[in-house]
């Protein structure tokens, strides 16, 4: 957390290089920083983002989330996601599985809905412990309106690169209907006897179209294509790490990347401290339904004529999509490995 002195990162564990991305130079239409951003989004799903301005709103929302988790633990339970498929509230740390063994996972962590933080101080999805409730708005919303900033921003590069007509990517993430959008603060508790490939939390693509993630401990590792192993995402201070997730993938008809990726203990001397990390997930209108935006541009239709058919064609919503990706992941509805592949994404669908 802020004001500890942490161990730096070490130099001798495999990374991959990220391409660092200037937030304030996409906004202002840079066609040479867009270009860049277009070649992150389609080769790995990944990236840096620098001058994104969001770093005081990211220290109080850490504040708020440590002060969640100091609570105790029957406090806690009190605001517990449950097992029927929706996300927000607590998760205590083994909640989920992290493979299809039926790993318990090693984590806990907070989800606060978008749609509550902006309808505060009303209550659409529900409540939250005490701290989020109390720092709704000097930390929550505030750190929300940031993120949906910066997110939209990148979309709509993105969506402009596509092909699409202005607006398209904006109409599909409406603020004014409710979806799986969410900021989510998870602590893994240092210290831990377990290997280096032991994960906090398993492989997975992303649910939604953008996460916008901080840390400030290793930890983080992604599978490049065509990769021999995984690779660790460096923190750089400073800089927020973003990622693509499934619906984008779907969206554009496999032009743009949902990576796989997976949390493990922070590496070396890191493997110490607890691991605090804070994301945004942009995620679609619940009522959007997830199939490539094909109509709307011959680039995508094009990528779709070359995919195997109805390899994008999901069949569902957003919403529903989220639900049972989140109610399979939960030990208490585990039946086998089946349930464990119902929880899954589109990384189902390539070969690592």
């Amino acid at each position: 957390m802020p004001g500890i002195t942490l161990p730096p990162f070490p130099d001798d564990v495999p990374t991959v290089p990220l391409l660092v991305i200037d937030f304030e130079l996409i906004k202002n239409g840079d066609v040479n920083e867009i270009n860049r951003l277009w070649t992150a989004a389609t080769e790995l799903g990944f990236w840096y983002l620098k001058n994104h301005g969001a770093e005081e709103e990211a220290d109080a929302m850490f504040e708020t989330g440590a002060a969640t988790m100091d609570l105790p633990l029957d406090e806690k339970m009190k605001f517990e996601q449950g097992d029927a498929g929706v996300s927000f509230g607590y998760k205590c740390a083994g909640g989920n599985a992290v493979d299809e063994t039926g790993t318990p996972d090693a984590v806990e962590f907070i989800n606060v809905s978008r749609d509550d933080a902006l309808a505060w101080p009303a209550t659409v999805h529900r409540t939250y412990p005490a701290p989020v409730e109390a720092h709704m708005d000097t930390a929550v919303r505030p750190f929300t309106l940031k993120s949906i900033e910066v997110s939209n921003v990148l979309l709509a590069a993105l969506g402009d690169r596509l092909g699409l007509p202005d607006g398209t990517m904006a109409k599909a993430h409406k603020l004014d209907e409710h979806s799986g959008s969410e900021t989510r603060c998870i602590k893994a508790a240092g210290g831990r006897e377990l290997s280096p490939d032991k994960a906090s939390l398993g492989a997975h693509t992303d649910f939604g179209s953008l996460s916008f993630l901080h840390n400030r401990l290793g930890g983080l590792q992604v599978f490049p294509p065509g990769s021999d192993g995984w690779k660790y995402v460096k923190p750089l201070p400073g800089h927020a790490i973003c990622n693509l997730g499934d619906a984008m993938n779907i969206f554009s008809g496999g032009i743009l990347r949902s990576n796989l990726h997976r949390v493990v203990p922070p590496p070396k001397e890191q493997a110490a401290y607890d691991r605090w990390s804070l994301v945004h997930f942009t995620r679609p209108g619940n009522s959007v339904v997830l199939e490539p935006m094909s109509a709307h541009s011959s680039m995508i239709a094009e990528a779709v004529a070359k995919a195997p058919a109805g390899k994008f064609n999901t069949g569902t919503t957003a919403g529903v999509w989220f639900s049972r990706r989140i109610q399979y992941q939960r030990l208490k509805n585990r039946t086998g490995p089946e349930s464990w592949r119902a929880s899954r994404g589109t990384e189902h669908q390539e070969v690592y």
